[in-house]
């Protein structure tokens, strides 16, 4: 009897599909990086800072995943998006120190390449990096049978941006009497999906909020860029894991106290949905953004030379302000649910 001769395709591993999806990366990226800097399917990724002209760079790295929002964009085949939320979660804690995002790179891991769905997420990633204005200039796509089980993945992003040393965003800025902002965020954004996934277990998603559910993490980088050029800013907070009470002090000296009124929180309708299933005010707060995707505390008086640089959807409005009690945090008040 003749043996079996084994190969790594037949252990579940296609190098050649694998390959066509580093070639269809490859094309996609051409036209998005400078001539002779496309990275794609080489060992390292290439970039040249010296252009940039900025005295005494810094550069801020940043590296994170979108959780469990993949189990519900590829149950409802909402794959095009997902890359959004991906490029979101990194440039969105870059510009907390004032960076500009200057390229990305992506780790997708996945049980067995299927092209028609690696694409779907690339596009993503690719619109995420031209929101940013930053370039896709490397990554690796994983094949892991034995891993991760039939039809699931994970993907995550590493970002790195720079930002010249004199004008780095830090808490040490923020003044007893400073405001604190909240800017509108989209929905969810990536955080709190396994408690919402566990919720939907036993209740539906009523159809009017359904496409909230799955709607991109804003990417805030265009409006906050342009607010540090005009030294605005004196610090700012990324609100991802941990909701507004606990990404809001880790902008703020520990010697001032940042105090939020929750009632003046304009609550999105999929949390008070998500409220309605017998979550605790304080559950929510924890896990949930509840409205509020990024915070911003300034002086008092550039409040109305910051608004026009958003449009109506994300007008940063005041939610608290900061003064001298030496408590971290004090909230007011209740969210309106």
């Amino acid at each position: 009897m003749k043996k079996k001769l084994y190969s790594y395709k037949n252990s579940g591993v296609n190098i050649s599909l694998g390959n066509k999806f580093v070639k269809h990366i490859s094309k996609l990226t051409k036209k998005n990086v400078k001539k002779g800097d496309n990275n794609i399917g080489s060992f390292g990724s290439l970039f040249d800072i010296s252009a940039l002209n900025i005295k005494n760079p810094i550069i801020v790295s940043c590296t994170d995943g979108v959780g469990t929002k993949i189990e519900l964009s590829d149950k409802y085949n909402k794959l095009n998006t997902i890359g959004i939320d991906l490029v979101a979660m990194c440039v969105n804690d870059l510009i907390v120190q004032g960076a500009r995002p200057l390229f990305f790179l992506d780790y997708i891991a996945v049980d067995k390449i299927k092209l028609s769905k690696l694409k779907k997420i690339l596009s993503g990633i690719m619109k995420g990096c031209k929101l940013s204005n930053c370039e896709l200039i490397g990554g690796e796509t994983a094949e892991m049978p034995g891993i991760y089980k039939k039809n699931k993945f994970d993907i995550a992003g590493f970002c790195t941006g720079i930002v010249s040393k004199k004008n780095i965003l830090k808490k040490e800025s923020v003044k007893n009497g400073d405001i604190i902002l909240a800017i509108p965020s989209t929905g969810i954004h990536s955080n709190g999906y396994s408690l919402v996934r566990n919720i939907l277990k036993k209740n539906i998603l009523p159809v009017k909020i359904k496409k909230e559910l799955l709607r991109p993490t804003k990417i805030y980088v265009k409006e906050i860029l342009n607010l540090c050029k005009k030294n605005l800013i004196h610090s700012a907070a990324n609100i991802t894991g941990g909701g507004i009470i606990e990404n809001i002090i880790r902008s703020v000296p520990n010697n001032l106290t940042a105090n939020i009124d929750l009632s003046k929180i304009k609550v999105k309708k999929i949390f008070s949905w998500l409220k309605s299933k017998n979550i605790s005010d304080n559950e929510m707060l924890r896990t949930f953004n509840c409205g509020v995707g990024f915070c911003l505390i300034i002086e008092k008086k550039n409040y109305k030379k910051i608004k026009k640089y958003f449009t109506n959807s994300f007008l940063p409005y005041e939610i608290g302000f900061i003064s001298n009690d030496n408590v971290r945090l004090k909230l007011y008040n209740k969210l309106k649910w």
